[in-house]
């Protein structure tokens, strides 16, 4: 019997572009499937640049604490596609295993026919089969690319439409301003539905999303005084809106930036009808929360042991300039109560503004240790990442995998251990989860 990966590789033949935004085709193999996407649990729908799946993780963390069975779909993976597909149910969703993830794939590919189709929309498809056919409280879904096209937009009526952060990111398919982007995200907003817009980093991107909002008929829910705040005070999370005050713990999640994610987390569930949790809930999903490789610390495993000793060995999948600045701030805030020499060891596509990225590590990061990607055609050469971290003015070394650049820092005499970030890519990152032996489970 055919394995998911060889199912997955024999999809890639169906289409010459691996991305081509579109909704025709996944239209069509829906109708022949007998319209999953109809026969969903309530949809959250989460789209934006950055935090969709930090989103995500919290809303997950909240509603399961509460003993909702909770469907997630996500992407990219970081090891296994199955990461991508967790089906709900009570005490805590699971990843697809195996069988049922190649049952979908057959039934998709069957009724598609040979026709042609991206990965991404075919994979779309099974996941809404999975997700059809096994009952849950909620499905939280998440855009794939953009919003208006992507393949997860045939939902009609979501119980509540999300956009997290914008920035600039995927020009090529979605435009090089943010009156673009964020006009591209906020495809996802339907008729009558609430549309929750996260704090934005842009006042070009917020004008957009809330005037999209209104001129497709939906309920914008904005931060601010309108309807939600959410800050941080004396180190917890406060939110705030028209139901009351939540005086919660800081997220587990590392990073000012995810108290945004979690405010927006709320304002989400409270918009999609469950308005109805209690506070300890919301508490829970604060502690509870689990987003493998973004601002993940790796405390065990092969690549851990590899570190000097006593240092911190952290990983992040963030590949653009808005996820380097909320990192960065991240790293200042831990250098602040713990200081150490920090060194970044880094990988990342060619399609990727590395120098922006980098530029936000200037004055922070002691050195950056440039890497290849394995297996990624369009990764860019470790060499130009190095050239590029010294125009940033950091110093920086080429070495041929993230093995040998941990090796590398014995060499060095560290006034105290350093703290090392993997960062720029998360195909980066799943590739050290698999190295160091922790997948996300």
């Amino acid at each position: 019997m055919d394995s998911s990966d060889a199912l997955i590789a024999r999809f890639l033949a169906l289409h010459p572009k691996s991305i081509d935004l579109s909704l025709g085709r996944i239209e069509r193999l829906l109708m022949l499937l007998g319209h999953p996407e109809r026969r969903l649990p309530p949809v959250i729908h989460v789209a934006g640049t950055n935090g969709k799946g930090s989103t995500v993780a919290f809303m997950r963390a909240m509603l399961e604490a509460a003993g909702h069975r909770v469907h997630v779909y996500t992407s990219p993976h970081l090891v296994r596609f199955h990461e991508r597909i967790r089906l709900g149910r009570l005490g805590g969703g699971r990843f697809v295993d195996e069988e049922r993830l190649v049952e979908a794939l057959r039934r998709c590919e069957e009724a598609n026919a040979g026709e042609p189709i991206t990965v991404f929309e075919i994979t779309t498809a099974a996941a809404f089969l999975l997700f059809a056919d096994e009952a849950a409280d909620v499905l939280l879904l998440e855009v794939g690319l953009g919003g208006r096209l992507d393949a997860t937009n045939v939902v009609a009526t979501p119980a509540a439409a999300v956009v997290t952060a914008v920035g600039r990111d995927h020009a090529d398919y979605l435009g090089d301003t943010l009156s673009s982007v964020a006009a591209e995200k906020a495809g996802v907003f339907k008729p009558g539905c609430p549309a929750v817009i996260a704090p934005q980093d842009y006042e070009e991107a917020d004008a957009v999303l809330r005037e999209r909002a209104e001129s497709a008929g939906a309920h914008p829910i904005l931060v601010g005084a309108q309807d939600f705040s959410v800050h941080e005070e004396c180190g917890r999370l406060v939110y705030q809106d028209e139901s009351g005050l939540l005086d919660l713990p800081r997220p587990r999640l590392p990073g000012r930036h995810q108290f945004a994610n979690a405010g927006t987390a709320i304002a989400a569930l409270r918009a999609a009808g469950f308005g109805d949790l209690e506070s300890a809930v919301y508490e829970a999903g604060m502690s509870r929360v689990d987003w493998p490789g973004r601002l993940q610390r790796l405390t065990n495993g092969r690549l851990a042991s590899i570190a000097p000793p006593g240092s911190e060995l952290w990983l992040d999948g963030g590949h653009n300039p808005d996820g380097a600045r909320a990192i960065s701030a991240a790293l200042a805030d831990i250098e602040d109560r713990s200081a150490a020499p920090l060194v970044l060891i880094v990988g990342m596509l060619g399609t990727k503004d590395a120098g922006g990225f980098l530029r936000h590590f200037a004055g922070l990061a002691r050195e950056v240790i440039a890497v290849p990607i394995t297996g990624q055609i369009g990764a860019r050469p470790a060499e130009e990442v190095a050239a590029l971290a010294r125009e940033a003015r950091i110093t920086s070394s080429v070495q041929p995998g993230v093995e040998a650049a941990l090796a590398s820092l014995h060499q060095t005499v560290w006034e105290r251990p350093p703290r090392v970030l993997i960062c720029g890519s998360l195909y980066l990152a799943g590739e050290v989860l698999a190295a160091n032996g922790t997948p996300p489970g």
